[in-house]
């Protein structure tokens, strides 16, 4: 992915140390910033289906629930199914698990859900580690170094290039902080930039960055270009783009500062496009803030946000249209461990105990 600088010549990105502050450097573009992640691959043996076929795209997010009561679910993301081995009964699952894994001691049966319905069991399974591969490098293009980053590089000892935990900074066109990611910054290669006299391209080992998936390339493109200007942006996409949407909501959110509205506010919530999870968050930020804005991501974040400083004072009221639809997707959801429960109800019950008083229509 390029970038460039903005029409007030703000740097888009900048490369921060986590534990001092200071800022090693900023600069116009970066390649390698979207990218595929490792991914896992689980043989479910003995696979029965409690449904339609299991095939393509799964989920967003799929959970393995051991049969062992005593054992917790693990979580896998961005899951594809490459179906059934020939000859065999067991279906083969990718996905991303690299902060989550099986319970230490799991080989038995499990079940399988997606968050709405069962997929399905198997008698055992057997995890498939990715293939070691060198990560792509981050390419800092046009960078400007600050003063700690010359020493380092004019120094070029192993311990001198080891910057540690970084940050890179991201900032959308109207120089506005989006969000960042988070890395263990080893400068692997730098010289003279294209991109302008006393630039230069910073390589960073790519093995302690994780990249952002190549799916959702064009929801950032969408918010690096500007937070968007009309309610329902995120209408048309599913439910794994607007987990994306929503991520970048939340980010943008925790850098910037919100002003309360005053008590006894009068809200309105459009509920044509709450099909998801994801899109019911969504659709409560717009309410609270407008365009773009947020109001929690989960239950927990969103009694956290009636607590005041995201723009809401106890108590209110909140006009919610259309609210079948959202009751008729999220009245019958699962949890991790596959318990059935009630989220539209759920959050009504939040949003009373936070003095907003709701009206369904």
């Amino acid at each position: 992915m390029r970038g460039g600088r903005d029409h007030r010549g703000r740097e888009r990105y900048a490369l921060t140390d986590t534990h001092h502050g200071h800022v090693w450097g900023v600069c116009e573009g970066v390649d390698g910033l979207f990218s595929e992640p490792r991914r896992g691959t689980y043989e479910l043996l003995g696979w029965v289906p409690e449904g339609d076929d299991v095939r393509g795209q799964v989920g967003s997010r799929v959970w393995l629930v051991p049969d062992d009561g005593a054992l917790e679910p693990w979580l896998l993301e961005d899951t594809e199914s490459l179906g059934l081995l020939p000859g065999s009964d067991s279906l083969v699952l990718t996905g991303r698990d690299d902060y989550e894994g099986p319970p230490e001691g799991c080989r038995g049966p499990v079940r399988v859900h997606d968050g709405s319905r069962w997929l399905g069991s198997c008698r055992e399974f057997a995890r498939v580690l990715p293939t070691e591969r060198a990560a792509p490098p981050l390419v800092l293009r046009g960078l400007a170094q600050g003063d700690r980053l010359r020493t380092a590089l004019r120094t070029g000892t192993r311990r001198a290039l080891d910057l540690e935990q970084a940050a890179l900074e991201i900032r959308d066109v109207r120089g506005e902080p989006l969000t960042e990611r988070l890395l263990w910054a080893t400068v692997r290669d730098w010289g003279p930039s294209s991109c302008g006299t006393d630039l230069i391209d910073l390589e960073l080992d790519g093995d302690s960055f994780t990249p952002v998936p190549p799916y959702a390339q064009s929801v950032w493109d969408q918010w690096l270009a500007g937070p968007p200007d009309t309610p329902g942006a995120w209408g048309g996409l599913d439910t794994r783009h607007r987990e994306v949407w929503l991520d970048l909501v939340r980010d943008r959110a925790c850098r910037r500062m919100h002003r309360d509205r005053p008590a006894a506010h009068a809200y309105e919530l459009d509920g044509r496009r709450i099909t998801d999870e994801p899109g019911l968050y969504l659709a409560l930020g717009e309410a609270a803030n407008g365009p773009g804005g947020y109001f929690g991501g989960c239950l927990d974040a969103l009694a956290d946000c009636l607590r005041g400083t995201f723009g809401y004072t106890s108590s209110a009221t909140l006009l919610w249209r259309d609210a079948a639809i959202a009751r008729s997707h999220l009245s019958r959801v699962l949890t991790p461990g596959g318990r059935p429960y009630d989220l539209f109800a759920d959050v009504l019950d939040v949003l009373a105990k936070g003095g907003m008083r709701v009206t369904l229509t």
